[in-house]
Parts: structure tokens; C-alpha cells; sequence
């Protein structure tokens, strides 16, 4: 394979708009007032990471189209909320893999 299949370009980069939009997981994120994209981009470093996860977790069958870009968003929308609040409890809790930055 030369490039990502079309579908997994397009669930990225929707992720990004969304993430960039402020309309991830707005039941999850919408809390308190706290403003997600401020901080995250006061970061490069909780960028990266909102990214590594979105992209660790996201599954792809074997004709290339994304499997699960909805669990994706939301364990990447898990860590933002829990950057962003300290008292947040992730359910489950995160595994290794899905942390890694590649």
C-alpha cells in the first residue's frame, strides 16, 4: 500500500476538523465551561497526544474502511477531559498501547 486507504484519510482529517471545531464529543467535553481547544493548543505536547490516541485506537478492516472511528473519537475525547479535568476518572482506564506516540 502507497497511501492510507481514502476512508481513513477522511476520518482523520473529519476527526481534526472536529477537534479543531470544538464538537468532539460535546456530551463529554462540555463541561464546567473549561474551554478544551485553549488549552490543548497552549500544548503541542496534548496535541500530539489527542492524536497518538485518535490513531492508536482507530481499527481499519481489510478493504480499508475504518471500523470504529466513533470509539476513536471518544477515548481521544476521555483524555482531553481528563487533561483538562484533573477529577475526570477514565473508564477504562487507558492501556499502554493506546498512549504510545509512534
Amino acid at each position: 500500500m502507497t497511501h492510507l486507504p481514502v476512508d481513513v484519510r477522511a476520518s482523520i482529517r473529519l476527526f481534526a476538523f472536529y477537534l479543531a471545531n470544538g464538537t468532539i464529543d460535546l456530551d463529554l467535553l462540555d463541561f464546567d465551561g473549561v474551554d478544551y481547544k485553549a488549552r490543548l493548543m497552549a500544548s503541542a505536547s496534548a496535541f500530539e497526544q489527542v492524536f497518538a490516541i485518535y490513531t492508536n485506537v482507530l481499527q481499519v478492516d481489510e478493504a480499508g474502511e475504518v471500523v470504529n472511528d466513533g470509539d476513536a473519537q471518544y477515548r481521544a475525547a476521555q483524555w482531553i477531559r481528563r487533561y483538562c479535568d484533573p477529577e475526570y476518572q477514565v473508564e477504562p482506564p487507558f492501556q499502554k498501547w493506546e498512549l504510545e506516540l509512534h
